[in-house]
């Protein structure tokens, strides 16, 4: 395996002595969930998005699906104690967050926002996330993650 760059949260992962694999392919924004999952040989119901939301009172909140899966924005919302949330515009993304679309993950974000990751998180023994790049990937225990981010899991998918 060529020898691949490190991420920020590769980085963080590594203080943490978190074990994980990373993983990287030609990054292409325009690739969707599903078809990276396809380039990692893995099933989408193990690949993970991050997406990023507002609620109605103007906190912000992450959640974590998998690619093959629609946040649900009544249960996201539910989950959070909001009367409603939306997706952020993608051009907030980077100054809120530190990634852009694309390379978005829930470890390392420039603040720590209220995370909530779906409830077949923990149903395999691995999970593949954003490594915090376009092309990169990091697949880690889904324990691990949890340990490292501090999620809630919730039935927040359509």
């Amino acid at each position: 395996m060529k020898n691949i760059e490190k991420t920020n949260v590769m980085r963080i992962l590594d203080g943490k002595k978190i074990k994980y694999e990373s993983h990287s392919y030609e990054p292409d924004q325009s690739l969707t969930g599903e078809e990276i999952a396809g380039i990692l040989g893995e099933d989408p119901k193990r690949v993970f998005k991050t997406l990023v939301t507002r609620g109605k009172t103007g906190q912000y909140y992450v959640f974590v699906v998998p690619v093959q899966s629609e946040l649900d924005l009544k249960k996201a919302a539910k989950a959070a104690g909001e009367k409603s949330v939306e997706m952020i515009k993608q051009k907030e993304l980077l100054p809120l967050t530190g990634y852009i679309h694309g390379g978005c993950s829930p470890i390392g974000m420039k603040k720590a926002f209220t995370t909530f990751i779906h409830e077949t998180a923990k149903d395999g023994e691995k999970i593949f996330v954003s490594a915090g790049k376009v092309g990169y990937q990091i697949e880690l225990a889904p324990e691990d993650l949890l340990r490292t981010v501090r999620c809630t899991i919730s039935d927040i998918t359509a």
